[in-house]
């Protein structure tokens, strides 16, 4: 639990961090940073596929689009990056503030019951989230969608390369 909240608390910070930051590629990282704490969080509960799919799919694949959009962008030093609005702004902090204080008093409010049954998991919970039980699960009773959806991939990259394709004469 004691490393469930740390991992919480350093992505609420680096998801603030990032809003924050007038660098678009600061942001970029501490983004990054988000999904790995994203990534410790899921491990903590015991979604071993699902936090390995965070990294590859969000910390990697993602990040490095970004990042490359970012790098296109050229930005210079001195470009204005964003307008300051401040009713927009206050507007938010005004939400989010609400959104906490509803959260906290549902937390206190709480004898207790509902977090314990949160709290409360099968005895077949811990082997859910491995990559050999959704692996087994994939290939068993959803081999023929996942079939179905290799092919339309195949398809639709084999048609993105004919289009994309130019002609030579």
């Amino acid at each position: 639990m004691v490393f469930f909240l740390i991992l919480a608390f350093i992505a609420v910070s680096s998801g603030i961090l990032m809003i924050t930051r007038v660098n678009p590629v600061n942001s970029a990282l501490f983004l990054i940073l988000n999904f790995l704490a994203l990534a410790g969080m899921y491990l903590t509960l015991h979604a071993q596929f699902v936090a390995v799919i965070q990294i590859l799919v969000y910390a990697g694949a993602i990040m490095v689009l970004v990042l490359f959009v970012i790098m296109l962008l050229n930005l210079q030093d001195n470009a204005p990056l964003r307008e300051h609005i401040r009713a927009p702004q206050l507007l938010s902090i005004g939400a989010a503030a609400v959104v906490l204080a509803i959260l906290l008093q549902v937390l206190l409010w709480n004898s207790g019951s509902t977090l314990d049954a949160l709290r409360a998991q099968s005895p077949q919970a811990a082997n859910l989230g491995t990559v050999e039980s959704i692996g087994m699960v994939l290939f068993t009773e959803y081999a023929l969608p996942v079939e179905l959806t290799a092919m339309l991939l195949l398809v639709a990259m084999i048609g993105a390369v004919v289009l994309a394709k130019k002609r030579f004469p």
